[in-house]
C-alpha cells in the first residue's frame, strides 16, 4: 500500500509541476499590440475580439492602437509609440507600406518581432503576413461580377492606395480580362472616407452626363453600406453591388437584398492566430533579422492563409449566427 500511496503522490507532484511550468511560461507583463487605421471600423472591432480572446487565453495583455481614421503617417506614429511600450510582439495591418518600412525595420532591429496581418509591407523586416489570399478574393468578385451581368456591363471600383487592395484589383481584372464585354469605367480612391464612395455613387445615378454603372464594387470594408445608401435613394433597384468583408450593416442588406454579395475575410483569426504566433516567437525565440524568404528549413512560413469565402442571401444567416455566437464569448 505505501508503494502504491508513494506512486500516487509522485504522480500528483508531476501533474502539479507541469502545471505550474505551464503557467510559468506566461506572466501579465507580457503585452502584445495590434496597430492599425480606421480603427473604430467594426472590422477591427472583430479583429480586437480575436486579439483579447487569444490574450485571455494566455494570460497576457493585449491593445489596439491607431487612429480611428484612414492617416497612414498617423499609423506609423502609433507605432512608433508602441515600440517604446517595449512590448513581447506587435501585429500590424499597414496603411502605406513605404511609410511603414522604417518603422517596422527598426522595431526588428530593437528585437521586437512583427508579424503583418491584413496588409502586408513585404520589403521590410517583418517575419511573415498572416492574412487574407486578396488575389483570390478578387478573383471570386469577379466571377460573381461576371455571371450577375451575363458578361457584358460597365463597372466603378471603390478603392484605396493599400497593398492588399491593389491585389484584390488584380484578382477582378484577371476574371475580367476573359470577359471583354466587363468594362472598368473608373478605379475611384475614396481616400479612407466611405462618404465619398455615396458621393461618386450618386454621380453616377444623378449625372445625365455621366455613363450608366451596372455594377459597384468595394475592395474594402466601409463603402459598400454608403453605395447601397444612394442607391435606395435613387431607388436603383437594377444595379449591382458587390461589397467586402461582413460587419453588421453589409450583412442586414445583403438580407435585404440591396448589396447582392460581400466577399468574407477572418479578421477575428487574423489576430487571434497572430498574438499566439508573436507569443511563441517570444517564448521560443529565432534570429529576427535572418531572412526566411529563401530557406526551405525556416522555423516561421512566409504566408499565413487565412481564407476568403462569398456571402449572399443563401449563406448570410450562417454569418450573422456566427458573428452573434463570437460577440457572446
Amino acid at each position: 500500500m505505501k508503494t502504491i500511496a508513494k506512486g500516487a503522490l509522485l504522480i500528483l507532484a508531476a501533474i502539479a509541476m507541469s502545471f505550474l511550468l505551464g503557467c510559468s511560461r506566461h506572466d501579465n507583463s507580457e503585452r502584445y499590440i495590434l496597430i492599425t487605421v480606421n480603427s473604430k471600423l467594426p472590422y477591427w472591432q472583430t479583429a480586437r475580439a480575436g486579439l483579447e480572446k487569444a490574450a485571455a487565453l494566455y494570460g497576457v495583455k493585449s491593445d489596439v492602437r491607431g487612429p480611428d481614421t484612414y492617416d497612414p503617417q498617423a499609423e506609423v506614429q502609433e507605432f512608433r509609440a508602441a515600440l517604446g511600450l517595449k512590448p513581447a510582439g506587435i501585429l500590424v495591418s499597414v496603411a502605406d507600406a513605404g511609410l511603414m518600412k522604417p518603422a517596422i525595420d527598426e522595431a526588428v532591429n530593437a528585437g521586437i518581432p512583427v508579424i503583418t496581418i491584413d496588409s502586408d509591407a513585404p520589403d521590410s523586416k517583418r517575419l511573415y503576413f498572416i492574412g487574407t489570399n486578396n488575389v483570390q478574393a478578387g478573383q471570386i468578385g469577379g466571377q460573381r461580377v461576371v455571371d450577375k451581368l451575363h458578361g457584358k456591363g460597365n463597372v466603378v471600383f471603390y478603392t484605396m492606395p493599400q497593398t492588399n487592395l491593389d491585389q484584390r484589383l488584380k484578382g477582378y481584372k484577371d476574371v475580367f480580362a476573359d470577359h471583354p464585354g466587363i468594362k472598368i469605367a473608373e478605379v475611384f480612391n475614396i481616400k479612407g472616407d466611405s462618404g465619398n464612395a455615396f458621393d461618386r455613387t450618386m454621380h453616377y445615378l444623378t449625372d445625365k452626363s455621366a455613363e450608366k454603372i451596372d455594377a459597384f464594387i468595394c475592395l474594402e470594408a466601409s463603402a459598400g453600406k454608403d453605395v447601397a445608401e444612394a442607391l435606395k435613394r435613387q431607388n436603383a433597384t437594377d444595379r449591382l453591388v458587390i461589397a467586402m468583408d461582413v460587419d453588421e450593416a453589409t450583412l442586414d442588406l445583403i438580407k435585404s437584398g440591396t448589396i447582392d454579395a460581400t466577399i468574407a475575410q477572418k479578421p477575428y483569426t487574423m489576430a487571434y492566430y497572430g498574438l499566439k504566433c508573436l507569443d511563441d516567437i517570444h517564448h521560443y525565440p529565432i534570429d529576427l533579422k535572418k531572412d526566411y524568404s529563401w530557406d526551405s528549413f525556416a522555423p516561421v512560413p512566409a504566408f499565413v492563409d487565412t481564407g476568403v469565402s462569398l456571402v449572399d442571401k443563401i449563406n448570410v444567416d450562417v454569418y450573422l449566427r456566427a458573428r452573434n455566437e463570437a460577440q457572446a464569448k
